[in-house]
This record gives C-alpha cells, sequence and structure tokens, in this order.
C-alpha cells in the first residue's frame, strides 16, 4: 500500500500542534517535499520523525521566521557551475524576483559557505550529501541524476590504463568528482597518484571540458553534460544524483520555495532533459539525509 501524503493541517492534527507550527517543525527538519505550490508530508515519515517528539514540538517556543531582516542569508548558490544549476537560476530570474545570484565552488567550499551563512544554497553531489552543515540540518533539493566520466577529442579514444601517459586535466582531491575516477583506477589495480601525477587540476567541470576542447590535455575528468557542450567524446565511470542543499529551517523562504517550483516545473525537466547525461526523474524533490 503506497505511502500516505498528508497536508499541512494533517500533519497538525497527527502531531497535536497548531498549523502555523508545521511551517516552524519544517524548518527544523520536519520532512516534506514540494507538490506544486504547497508542502505535502509523508504520513511515515511524519510519524517516524516526530517519534517521540510531538510533546516537545507542542511546548516549544516559537522560531522567528525563516530569511529575516537579521538572520537571512544573501541570494546566492554556490556550486561548480553545474549546467543543471544554471539552467535552474535561468529559468527561475525569467520569473522575476525573488533573483539569485552564482558564486563559483566546489563541493566542499559550497558546504563551508552554507554553513557560514554566505549563501542560501550549495552544490551538492554523491558522497557529500551532509545531515548537517554545523549545528543546523540540512535539507536536499534533487535536480538530476548525471553521468561523470573522461572526455577526449573525436577520434581520440582513451583507456584508464593510458591516464598516466596522456597529458589530463581533472579535479584536486577534494573535489567529489574525484572519487569516482580514483576508484575506477583502483578497481583496475591502478594507482591515482601516478594518474595524476603531472595532471592540470582546474576548478570546474566547464575548465576541464575547454582545456581538453582547446588542446591543453588529452583527456579530462568532468559530466558529460558540459564534455557534449564542448563537442567532445566521453566514457563513462558512474552516475550520482546531483542537487542543491539548504538548510532545513530556510525551506520557508520565498527564494528556496522559487528554486523548488522552478526544479519542478515543465520547462526545467524539459530543458534539463534534453541535455545529455541528465536525468531529471525527482526534479524539486525535497530529500533528508542521514
Amino acid at each position: 500500500m503506497p505511502d500516505q501524503l498528508l497536508t499541512t493541517a494533517e500533519v497538525a492534527e497527527v502531531l497535536r500542534v497548531h498549523p502555523k507550527h508545521v511551517y516552524r517543525l519544517l524548518r527544523r527538519g520536519l520532512p516534506a517535499r514540494r507538490v506544486g505550490a504547497e508542502w505535502r508530508f509523508s504520513r511515515e515519515d511524519v510519524l517516524a520523525w516526530s517519534g517521540g517528539r510531538a510533546a516537545e514540538a507542542r511546548s516549544e517556543t516559537p522560531a522567528p521566521a525563516a530569511g529575516g531582516a537579521l538572520d537571512a542569508a544573501p541570494a546566492l548558490v554556490a556550486a561548480n557551475g553545474d549546467v543543471a544549476v544554471l539552467s535552474l537560476l535561468a529559468l527561475a530570474a525569467a520569473q522575476g524576483p525573488p533573483l539569485l545570484g552564482f558564486v563559483q565552488a566546489d563541493m566542499a567550499e559550497a558546504a563551508d559557505l552554507l554553513r557560514r551563512r554566505a549563501v542560501l544554497a550549495a552544490g551538492a553531489h554523491a558522497g557529500g550529501f551532509p545531515s548537517h552543515v554545523g549545528d543546523d540540518r540540512v535539507a536536499r533539493i534533487h535536480l538530476v541524476t548525471r553521468e561523470i566520466g573522461l572526455v577526449h577529442p573525436p577520434g581520440r579514444p582513451v583507456t584508464l590504463e593510458e591516464l598516466p601517459r596522456r597529458r589530463l586535466a581533472s579535479r584536486p582531491g577534494s573535489a567529489g568528482v574525484r572519487r569516482h575516477l580514483d576508484e575506477a583506477l583502483r578497481a583496475r589495480k591502478l594507482d591515482p597518484a601516478r594518474a595524476h601525477r603531472k595532471a592540470l587540476l582546474l576548478r570546474s567541470h566547464l575548465e576541464v571540458a575547454l582545456a581538453v576542447a582547446a588542446g591543453r590535455a588529452d583527456v579530462g575528468l568532468c559530466s558529460r553534460a558540459w564534455g557534449e557542450r564542448a563537442g567532445l567524446a566521453f566514457l563513462p565511470i558512474a552516475t550520482e544524483p546531483y542537487g542543491l542543499i539548504v538548510k532545513a529551517r530556510d525551506l520557508g523562504d520565498a527564494r528556496v520555495v522559487r528554486l523548488c517550483e522552478v526544479a519542478q516545473g515543465r520547462a526545467f525537466r524539459a530543458e534539463a532533459g534534453a541535455i545529455p547525461g541528465y536525468d531529471v526523474e525527482g526534479a524539486g524533490d525535497i530529500r533528508y539525509d542521514a
């Protein structure tokens, strides 16, 4: 039997709180998902999350509204320049205010900016979905599942075994996508350090793709989406979910709501879904990671 989805009013009845208090609990990490312009809650998730906390929830002191003038994070999204994020922000801007800007940062940098409240949202992917940043519970807005691999000029195929002899454009060890390449090399009993001994380490997927397209590298580590845009051939290594993490207490912020609504919208799903290497199933879903 499928899990029952509850409205805000129904959750208030289950937890025996005022409906307005459900939004305060949502900012504290109550699992939810956007369905159009409204929130819906899995009955099983609500019961599992609340456990013995229903009484505590009733007695909590109301929290200040998310995004209050003194507490609001800047209207910025920190990410590594993933095509899906750029598409999301462009579509959000086309709808008018609230507007959000972009900050170039790898996954670790973006999470730290989110922790320090220097940005509203941070790009994250498999292996980098935290449950908290600092003391704050984190929620994840799923965007796409993407392909990661090696890009190279058409007609010049490459193998993992050849990487130590090729000019490799890669990412720093702190970058999440490096994990995929290093694991693939180890699976072939190859040394990742040897493959990266003379590698050109770059800050973004785009820079990697451009380095290969310009002839500064023979092969590069990046998403299929950026490789295709640069006219490069692609050797797949892994697929991974990609999305934005936000502080759970900011889920009621109008700017975060806009991101969710755009990600769930027909325009984003059509645009991102047409990009090679992207699967938009579940785009806009809000998820909580252990």
